[in-house]
């Protein structure tokens, strides 16, 4: 008995090992499928009857989507760099941007989406637009046509167009680069190189994590003709929160001064409004074809049954929301994206309504991988919530751009700030889901802004918020 007991001793070691640590051949496939400046709009099944998108249209009765996925916002112009960056570190919008100080030594450490995986016996593959600073082909061991923040745009592009008869520009002219520079257009490269990744992780032992990262649909808003004469720009609908000018433009960032907003001439016009809307359509569903090739794909090569499919965006897009165009605001259509999840065991053709962030896609990763979350890991796994056994672990949602905006959201309210007006904007989004009608203002309401701003000050203290409200609004933070 003796002799026995170690013996013993030994196999309950390893079976306690063996429940701890997943075996690689057992964990799952990830297959990663990244917008760029994708609102929730952008999808046919999510409530847009404009927009065609068959293919996200099949991925989302496949699995569930969240209808209320959010980016916290950004530290510059560029929000896809911090958001990209929020993805990658798992960390919350400011102690992301903290983080990039650290990279070289967090790579080190493997404290990154890909080495986490890869730590624990994934593949990782890359492809198209990263925006991190620091090299992908650093984190991921195969790596392919790694894109810049957008493509190389002309100054045709914008300030357009002033008027029907403005064909300077065009999606399909190839002659000016941008998405068609290398002589195909840069979705149907990535659509390409995921198709060869398929073939290449076939015929590895290892399970795969893909990051597909589009381009599209970030402005130029380029496609084959084809893809825009589907939208003919009469039967485009102007949002009915259109504006000419958004009154606050140029105190919050968003004026002629910015990138994004100069694509459309101010003030805006109904028909400018429309064409951008055409040629964002266009892009969207020339991705979904796309989307269409990799899923196809997948399935020929009979990796399906094994791979979760998770589809979202870096941030949305205005896109002539409240007379504004890019995605430096905190208003729903440029921060709120879709988030679909597919794959073994997933509900099929079911919605949520919690509130999440889009980055919590990475903690899910590693939930469904079986990889312990490590304590620097601010996002949360989604898949509590898709399996309905919790609520969301947000309270609210907070959002900020620079030091020029900050945002706090619950299920029913939204409080937006603007400390350079200053100006606070209160709306209820049961009633006002377009957030036009300020409460602000209105007496019957002051209890809830209060209680809003004391969850905004509560927020700032745990993102580690480096602005000082208190400021503008001596009175109230």
């Amino acid at each position: 008995m003796n002799k026995l007991f170690p013996l013993l001793l030994l196999v309950f070691a390893l079976a306690t090992s063996c429940s701890q640590h997943q075996p690689e051949k057992d964990r799952p496939n990830f297959l990663f499928i990244f917008a760029d400046d994708m609102t929730y709009e952008g999808i046919r099944s999510h409530g847009n009857p404009e927009v065609i998108t068959p293919n996200l249209d099949k991925l989302s009765e496949a699995g569930v989507s969240f209808t209320h996925s959010y980016n916290m916002g950004g530290w510059n112009g560029a929000i896809c760099v911090a958001s990209r960056a929020m993805l990658n570190t798992g960390r919350f919008l400011w102690r992301a941007q903290a983080a990039q100080n650290n990279y070289q030594p967090m790579k080190d450490q493997g404290q990154f989406w890909s080495l986490l995986l890869a730590n624990a016996g994934y593949e990782t593959y890359m492809t198209g637009k990263w925006h991190v600073s620091i090299p992908a082909d650093s984190l991921f061991m195969h790596v392919r046509d790694i894109r810049p923040g957008m493509p190389k745009s002309v100054p045709e592009a914008y300030n357009r167009p002033l008027s029907p008869a403005d064909t300077t520009w065009l999606p399909w002219h190839t002659q000016y680069g941008g998405y068609w520079e290398g002589g195909k257009h840069w979705s149907e490269v990535v659509g390409d190189n995921a198709i060869d990744f398929l073939d290449q992780a076939q015929e590895s032992e290892k399970p795969f994590f893909m990051y597909l990262a589009f381009n599209a649909p970030h402005d130029p808003r380029q496609s084959p003709k084809k893809y825009v004469d589907m939208y003919p720009v009469e039967n485009i609908k102007v949002p009915e929160n259109y504006l000419e000018l958004y009154p606050y433009k140029d105190s919050i960032g968003c004026g002629p001064g910015l990138r994004d907003e100069k694509l459309a001439p101010f003030p805006r016009t109904e028909y400018s409004i429309q064409t951008h809307r055409q040629e964002y359509y266009a892009i969207i569903t020339h991705l979904d074809d796309q989307l269409g090739r990799i899923i196809s794909h997948l399935k020929q090569t009979g990796q399906d049954k094994n791979t979760y499919i998770l589809f979202s965006a870096d941030h949305g897009l205005a896109v002539g929301h409240h007379g504004l165009v890019g995605k430096q605001n905190m208003f729903d259509p440029s921060m709120r994206v879709p988030l679909i999840v597919v794959g073994p065991n997933i509900p099929e053709n079911e919605k949520r309504d919690m509130q999440v962030y889009l980055q919590d896609i990475m903690a899910t990763t590693l939930d469904l991988a079986g990889i312990e979350k490590p304590a620097y890991i601010d996002f949360n796994s989604l898949m509590p919530l898709v399996n309905n056994e919790k609520q969301s672990p947000y309270n609210e949602i907070y959002g900020a751009y620079i030091n020029l905006q900050r945002m706090v959201r619950t299920d029913r309210y939204k409080l937006i700030v603007y400390p350079r007006v200053p100006k606070i904007l209160l709306f209820d989004l049961e009633k006002d889901p377009l957030e036009t009608v300020d409460l602000s203002e209105q007496p019957e309401f002051q209890e809830i802004k209060a209680q809003l701003i004391s969850r905004l000050k509560e927020q700032q203290k745990q993102m580690d918020d480096p602005l000082d409200l208190h400021t503008s609004f001596p009175d109230l933070f």
